[in-house]
């Protein structure tokens, strides 16, 4: 479907804070551009540390001719900011960089913008500008329906999230949500955060189409609740979705071969993979009983290790993990003929692919699921932050595509139930259940985004409705 010529058709990809935001804004510009259009990226320093990004943006830039980056001024975030949680540090500084983002497309005159989903302030400056604005939903549908009904649960109950607890929310077109698994900047109602929250979900029903990473025939039943209008408050419009996914990263770092190389030399589907994502970090303790767990499973495993969180300095880089401090002594000699212990990182989606894997157990993070999905590999779900313990249910109960660990919401999750979710998951017949799900959901996965497939036609109807513009 991609369009030949010279690429005169302008888009403004706005994303927000932080490189996960940053890079899967990048790849819906990759696939923008393969359909004839040109990006640019404004981009927001942010008033904590993400890591730098200066090295990775020259080289996205030098490779894509099409898509370029625009750099806002910095702001200030106020003093009277005392939210603990960074959402709401990210709210303001997005608000505080509409001027710099009006100027910016003022100079630019894109056919629309498109921005992430904390970025809905963004849409008074396209308002004013009378540019089209498109939400861009990096998370699942299911999680979007949650957020549109954000303003109903408000209204409903004067309680916090967190006082209500374990009591069921009743969303259309999901399984009953536990009120405690909201993001944790949405269990006080007095937040900023949360108040940001709000904000940003009444503004959903403003925007002129929502794009979301997902395909429909792996959430069919909240896919319809939400084009038939359930989802968003009475009264309120629902604006056209276009599933266009899965969208996940084109190509990994170099490097990794050492744990590829080690998965060649192992059975098909004989190995569990655990990885919890750039900021999925354990205490010292429960990398212990990991480890644990996984050697009494006695199966074979390939486990990223990253050093344990230091609060104080959350988004800044750690050191290398120290095993022989981690890990209970022996663990590496005793367990060096079936698994293998990377450190911080390793090369997730080929990690996926390989015949050798059967089994992921993960932190429940969207990227990381559609990563599974495309590979046709169950989960065990272990949420860590953010969304993932919305997703853990959805996977678990309306997907089937997972497992979830007992005690991910609590302090620890105990040896025992890691070797037995582990061993369930490999050995028993639910888990080969589980694995025939995922590889029919695999497959499904590649006839959305084949041509003439669902998400192949979204993206056909969202283009020429942009050309259009």
């Amino acid at each position: 479907m991609a369009t030949n010529g010279t690429i005169n058709n302008l888009l403004v990809l706005y994303p927000s804070l932080g490189m996960g935001h940053l890079v899967s804004m990048i790849e819906l510009g990759m696939l923008l551009i393969r359909q004839g259009f040109s990006i640019t990226i404004p981009i927001v320093d942010p008033p904590y540390n993400t890591g730098a990004t200066a090295e990775f943006l020259a080289g996205v830039s030098a490779a894509n001719p099409s898509l370029s980056f625009h750099k806002l001024p910095p702001v200030t975030p106020s003093p009277d900011n005392t939210s603990p949680h960074h959402e709401a540090l990210t709210f303001e500084v997005l608000e505080r960089s509409n001027p710099g983002l009006l100027s910016c497309l003022h100079t630019a005159s894109p056919r629309a913008l498109i921005v992430d989903f904390f970025c809905s302030c963004a849409m008074d400056v396209a308002k004013e500008l009378k540019i089209p604005c498109y939400l861009f939903f990096t998370s699942g549908a299911s999680v979007l329906a949650l957020f549109c009904q954000i303003p109903v649960l408000h209204k409903s109950s004067s309680k916090s999230f967190r006082e209500l607890g374990r009591e069921f929310l009743s969303v259309p077109g999901i399984p009953p949500l536990p009120a405690n698994h909201m993001p944790l900047p949405m269990l006080d109602r007095d937040d900023k955060a949360y108040e940001g929250f709000v904000t940003m979900s009444e503004s959903i029903p403003d925007y002129d189409g929502i794009i979301i990473n997902t395909f429909k025939s792996l959430e069919p039943r909240v896919v319809d609740a939400i084009s038939s209008g359930k989802c968003v408050p009475p009264g309120r419009p629902t604006p056209p979705i276009y599933c266009i996914g899965p969208l996940i990263k084109s190509d990994e770092k170099h490097g990794g071969r050492d744990c590829l190389s080690w998965l060649d030399k192992q059975p098909k589907l004989s190995v569990v993979f655990l990885c919890f994502g750039s900021l999925g970090r354990f205490s010292a303790k429960q990398i212990k009983e990991i480890a644990v767990g996984l050697e009494k499973s006695g199966q074979r495993f390939l486990w990223v290790i990253r050093s344990p969180p230091n609060p104080e300095k959350l988004f800044e880089k750690l050191p290398e993990p120290d095993l022989d401090i981690l890990l209970p002594e022996g663990f590496l000699k005793r367990t060096s003929d079936r698994g293998l212990v990377v450190k911080s990182w390793a090369p997730q989606i080929e990690v996926l692919r390989h015949d050798s894997v059967g089994g992921f157990v993960t932190h429940c993070g969207w990227n990381s699921v559609l990563e599974a999905v495309i590979a046709g590999v169950p989960m065990v779900a272990w949420p860590l932050y953010a969304e993932q313990w919305m997703n853990k249910v959805f996977l678990e109960e309306e997907m089937k595509l997972a497992v979830a660990v007992e005690g991910y919401d609590g302090e620890l999750v105990a040896a025992d139930e890691v070797e037995r979710k582990i061993k369930w998951l490999m050995e028993s017949d639910g888990g080969r259940e589980l694995r025939e799900r995922a590889v029919a959901v695999k497959e499904a996965a590649s006839r959305a985004v084949a041509e003439g497939g669902e998400s192949y036609s979204a993206l056909v109807e969202l283009v020429t409705i942009l050309k259009g513009t």
